[in-house]
């Protein structure tokens, strides 16, 4: 079995959610003894596994359709998460949803992250079949590093008594940075960092101005490899997760991973998380000042076991082994 994993625009995507689940995808086969290649000039292979929604991608997984090739196609994207990402993402929402069902219908079989986003793409009228399966997590670079968190604090400026709450995302409204600095706003005791980047020049003036706030406890860090996001998250005292929309939402993953305490946004997508045991959970803004202050002076009590557990259960070398179930089903069907 040899697999062509493509990604039209790697370099472009590669610092994004998707870019992770990609490198996740890759280290999933290694571990599994399974020959791949990502050069779509290569046309000895068995399975087409794609990962986004392009018009290279598109052409050619027709190209190879009519030629027998057997099709995966890795469903990432919701017209849903596509939503407050960027100036006129909202217009162009219906349109970009008609083109992924376009895109996804060549797929042999859909790979999806969540049951979430299963039921979202079988609401779509998707044909083909559809399975949910994690993008991963690796679990053995985020486990807790108690000396890499030290790192963290000093490379920033925090000291030991310095509360320290996480945010990772993209500059974009759906990722819940709004709230994030609104936050930072009304609780000038703690202090706020951010992680991620995406280019101010295609968003809405509310998102740069919120990213342009000058505030002594709020600092956007930029875009940081996964080695500083790891140190970040063993050195930090709560991570949290405000976004309005996901898929899966990976960084999920790399905080159960690393035992901080992790406080998100109460949406569908988080349904399996339970509340007040996997994780904490809130509403809106409002209800994310109370959980924080609640979560940071210990009058909630500690849920990094639990979740670490559920973490686990989602180590690529788990998730490599459901992909090659998928891809010796799709062998096996004519």
């Amino acid at each position: 079995m040899k697999v062509l994993l493509y990604t039209e625009g790697l370099k472009a995507i590669s610092k994004s959610g998707l870019g992770k689940a990609i490198n996740h995808q890759k280290k999933a086969l290694e571990d599994n003894g399974i020959e791949y290649t990502t050069d779509i000039h290569d046309n000895d292979y068995d399975i087409l596994h794609l990962n986004y929604y392009g018009p290279i991608s598109y052409e050619y997984a027709k190209k190879m359709k009519k030629r027998g090739k057997k099709i995966i196609y890795h469903a990432h994207s919701t017209e849903e998460d596509f939503r407050n990402s960027f100036i006129g993402s909202n217009m162009a929402a219906p349109l970009f949803k008609k083109w992924l069902i376009k895109c996804y219908s060549l797929g042999d079989y859909i790979i999806t992250p969540t049951e979430y986003s299963k039921r979202l793409l079988k609401d779509y009228g998707m044909k083909p079949p559809i399975v949910a399966i994690s993008n991963g997590i690796d679990t053995s670079f985020f486990e807790r590093n108690e000396e890499k968190g030290k790192e963290f604090r000093k490379k920033y400026g925090y000291t030991d008594d310095d509360k320290v709450i996480i945010g990772i995302g993209l500059y974009i409204e759906r990722k819940g940075i709004l709230d994030f600095v609104e936050l930072a706003k009304r609780m000038p005791q703690y202090k706020f960092i951010w992680f991620g980047y995406s280019p101010l020049s295609v968003s809405p003036s509310n998102i740069r101005k919120a990213v342009t706030t000058k505030l002594d406890n709020l600092h956007f860090a930029g875009y940081v490899e996964p080695d500083v996001i790891r140190s970040a998250l063993s050195g930090g005292d709560l991570y949290l997760f405000p976004t309005l929309e996901e898929t899966e939402g990976i960084p999920i993953l790399e905080a159960l991973t690393s035992k901080i305490p992790t406080l998100i946004r109460d949406i569908p997508v988080f349904e399996e998380y339970e509340d007040k045991k996997v994780v904490y959970k809130a509403k809106d803004v409002d209800d994310m000042e109370i959980k924080i202050d609640e979560i940071l002076s210990g009058k909630l009590p500690s849920l990094t076991e639990e979740g670490y557990k559920i973490a686990k259960t989602k180590d690529v070398k788990i998730v490599g082994k459901q992909l090659i179930e998928i891809y010796k089903k799709v062998l096996e069907e004519e």
